[in-house]
């Protein structure tokens, strides 16, 4: 051995130990025949022996501590609150907690009683509503029925919600206070997150498992879990694809901008593989014409330099690639000292009326630029290396001016073919076809509402699916609405299709609507429902989905002699077996 082994020794022994958590414990006492180098280097190596042996112990069965049991429970509509909640499981490991994961549908409130230690992480989408997967239990907990809780439940709430909203973060409140209402402890205060919630969630985390209660719970804790081997490419990770083909799908003559988007995924291998079902995050860019507005507006030249999160930056570059230039959101008018003289301004408005003269105040009151969630409208085992989006662009008119929105735009107008943007799949796990391929699909999504079931029915031409399929579908004109209308008519004359309804609501003195068609179907709808067909909507969350769950719930009291009730616990049964599956907004 030379003289500088013990050093090199010792320093591998000691990041052994750290590996796994642990600083070098003193296995070799003071008195062993070793002078002080030897001994440290022992002690470490011992000490990361000693770690490796219990981890190895805990994940093969053998007996070793284990942590608090801790439920953390979900609400999620996009895929964000699940992937928190997920990610908290790993996490709690490591601050003495064996966490389990559900949805709050999965729960019932009188089970909350036999839990100590309680976490949920709940969206709000719509008008104030929770999502999907928690709108049962929501309900439940809110109705005057609601049973007691006992105050050895111990929980904390983070909420994911838009700012913008009137309603911002309603779900996650309401089931705050009433918790607290119903004499469960709040452990921790509820945060109530914003569109760009990274660090709100680290901070909520790190101050819950550091309160008292769950503090002076905590069992044994564990090494981080080893970072699982997935995707490399994710929201703050995008892969650059290419655009090959934008290609407008609506006529000329309509009210709406619809474009067929075709992005090569080439050189992304198995980290951007995905299922009909799942959405494509766009990183989009904002329009160099009202990013010139905005520093017209405020008199700045954009070659000041302003400070982000991710450090200084160029203002114009700001502007351009990382901030938001419309919502107006309570930080906005805080930071800015300013009101709204109309509900609905944007950030070019108070700016015009010399909202700011301070580039870094500027900033400081803007929100960070979001990717954009699109339904992936394409089956990658018929565009192998490709991903399909199917947008309409948005376009109003507001204060006298034209707006636009800023990744369809992106999409539609100003990044050409060949171009690349950046992009992420999120994966979901609500949304998915059946596996079983005799299943009876029936789809309903006008206008872009189409996109997932364009998949749907590319994937089940490819798997030979037995299954039959029924689509709903309509806008306001059958001459210029009718997106994907050569591909949809070869579907049904070559049997893919088995039952086309199309809907177009300004082609006649009688408005119909794809809920107009359901009802009256009303008894083959039922039949298939009786055959076990599976439900699927996309779109408009507000207006056609709550019409068209209107319609189904009218359809199964007529149709199936049920009371509200009944019809109620049908459409429950429904959900539970994932045979009604919603992807609105």
């Amino acid at each position: 051995m030379t003289a500088q082994d013990p050093k090199i020794l010792q320093n591998l022994a000691t990041a052994i130990g750290q590996t796994h958590g642990l600083a070098p414990a003193t296995f070799i006492p003071a008195d062993a025949p070793f002078d002080e180098a030897q001994r440290h280097w022992l002690n470490g190596l011992l000490s990361g022996l000693h770690a490796i042996a219990s981890a190895a112990t805990a994940g093969s069965g053998g007996v070793a501590e284990a942590g608090t049991a801790l439920t953390i429970l979900y609400g999620s509509q996009s895929g964000n609150a699940e992937a928190l909640s997920k990610e908290l499981r790993k996490y709690a490991k490591t601050q003495g907690f064996e966490a389990t994961v559900a949805s709050l549908d999965d729960l019932q409130v009188a089970d909350l009683s036999a839990i100590n230690h309680l976490l949920i992480v709940a969206a709000t989408f719509g008008e104030g509503e929770p999502t999907d997967n928690a709108a049962k239990f929501y309900t439940a907990l809110m109705d005057d029925t609601a049973p007691e809780l006992p105050a050895s439940l111990n929980f904390s709430i983070l909420g994911l919600g838009d700012s913008s909203y009137a309603d911002f973060n309603k779900a996650a409140s309401d089931i705050d206070r009433r918790l607290g209402e119903l004499g469960a402890t709040r452990a921790a205060d509820a945060v109530l997150c914003d569109v760009d919630f990274d660090d709100d969630f680290a901070a909520w985390r790190d101050a819950t498992f550091s309160s008292d209660l769950f503090k002076s719970a905590a069992g044994a804790a564990l090494p981080p879990e080893p970072v699982a081997a997935g995707p490399a490419f994710d929201k703050n990770h995008p892969f650059m694809a290419t655009l090959s083909v934008a290609q407008r799908l609506s006529g000329a003559a309509s009210a709406k901008s619809v474009n067929h988007i075709e992005l090569s995924l080439a050189g992304g291998g198995e980290d951007l593989s995905y299922d009909v079902g799942d959405a494509l995050g766009v990183w989009p860019i904002n329009c160099r014409k009202e990013v010139q507005e905005v520093l017209i507006a405020t008199g700045f030249s954009g070659k000041e330099t302003v400070m982000l999160k991710t450090g200084p930056t160029p203002l114009r570059a700001a502007l351009l690639t990382r901030l938001n230039l419309q919502t107006v959101t309570p930080k906005t008018l805080e930071a800015w000292g300013v009101e709204k003289n109309g509900e609905d301004d944007q950030i070019i408005d108070l700016l015009q009326a010399g909202a700011v003269s301070d580039p870094q105040r500027l900033v400081e009151g803007m929100r960070a630029l979001q990717p954009r969630l699109y339904s992936i409208s394409s089956s990658p085992k018929t565009h192998p290396g490709e991903v399909h989006l199917t947008v309409g662009e948005v376009r109003y008119n507001l204060h006298g001016s034209d707006r636009k929105g800023v990744a369809s735009t992106y999409l539609g107008e100003r990044l050409v073919e060949g171009g690349s943007v950046g992009v992420y799949v999120q994966k979901s796990s609500h949304f998915h076809i059946p596996a079983d391929d005799t299943v009876p699909l029936i789809m309903i999504g006008p206008g872009t509402g189409i996109a997932p079931f364009r998949a749907f029915l590319e994937e089940r031409e490819a798997r030979g699916a037995e299954g039959r399929n029924w689509l709903f579908f309509g806008d306001q004109h059958e001459e210029c609405d009718y997106l994907y209308r050569e591909q949809i008519e070869t579907w049904l004359k070559d049997g893919v299709l088995d039952k086309l309804s199309l809907a177009w609501s300004r082609d006649s003195a009688e408005k119909v609507y794809v809920q107009t068609l359901l009802k009256r179907d009303a008894q083959e709808v039922f039949d298939w429902l009786e055959n076990g067909a599976a439900i699927y909507i996309c779109g408009d969350a507000n207006r056609m989905a709550a019409d068209v769950d209107r319609a189904l719930r009218e359809i199964i009291m007529q149709q199936g002699g049920k009371s509200e009730f009944e019809a109620a616990t049908y459409m429950e049964t429904l959900a539970a077996s994932h045979r009604y599956q919603r992807d609105v907004y």
